[in-house]
Order: structure tokens, then C-alpha cells, then sequence
């Protein structure tokens, strides 16, 4: 079982750029598929990026070109830079992993989830 524990949310203006950490316990991390989600008040969780074991990539339609994931293996830790940031990006961002080499993009795909990280973008 792994444990994860995101970082780095904060409040920004609309325009700026904030970067989110996500770091992962336990063995194997090399080898787990992750990814990014978020959930806005009032609105179901949605996908936003992921990343497989061998850096493969995609995004959502709504951040491609803004955001970038990455992965660090030897820190165990997945990041998600955000860039250009809107007020509609606001939300709680999480973290979420499984233990297998391929790229998801749907919730139901990941059995482990971090606490959430609060990004908040101004006008």
C-alpha cells in the first residue's frame, strides 16, 4: 500500500503559476501510474493530468498547454506545474496512484488517493 501526501496548493492571482508536489510512500513507486484530479465546490471530482512509469503524458482539454505533470522517481514524488492560471482552476487538487505501468484518466482507475491540496486563483 502506498500513502500519499500533496503540497504546494496556495492562493495566486490569475495569471500566475504555482507548482504542486505529491510524495509517495512506500516501494515500487517506479512502477505505479499516477495522476492528478480536482474538485471544485459544487461540482464532481475531474480528471486533470497523468503520468506512467515511463513518463508518458496526457491531460485534460482545459490545462493542456498550461500544466505539466512529472515524476521523480528517486524522490517518490509526482509534481504538477501550473502555469497561466485561471479562476476556473480553483479547487481542491489530489493526488492519486495505482500500482501498474499504464496511464488513466478516469477516477474509478486509482485505489489510492492524498488528503487534497487547496489551489485558489484570484481575479
Amino acid at each position: 500500500q502506498v500513502q500519499l501526501v500533496e503540497s504546494g496548493g496556495g492562493l495566486v492571482q490569475a495569471g500566475g503559476s504555482l507548482r504542486l508536489s505529491c510524495a509517495a510512500s512506500g516501494r515500487s513507486f517506479v512502477s505505479y501510474a499516477m495522476g492528478w484530479f480536482r474538485q471544485a465546490p459544487g461540482k464532481e471530482r475531474e480528471f486533470v493530468a497523468a503520468i506512467n512509469w515511463s513518463f508518458g503524458t496526457t491531460y485534460a482539454d482545459s490545462v493542456k498547454g498550461r500544466f505539466s505533470i512529472s515524476r521523480d522517481n528517486a524522490k517518490n514524488t509526482v509534481y504538477l506545474q501550473m502555469n497561466s492560471l485561471k479562476p476556473e482552476d480553483t479547487a481542491v487538487y489530489y493526488c492519486a496512484g495505482r500500482p501498474n505501468r499504464g496511464i488513466y484518466s478516469n477516477i474509478e482507475a486509482y485505489p489510492y488517493w492524498g488528503q487534497g491540496t487547496q489551489v485558489t486563483v484570484s481575479s
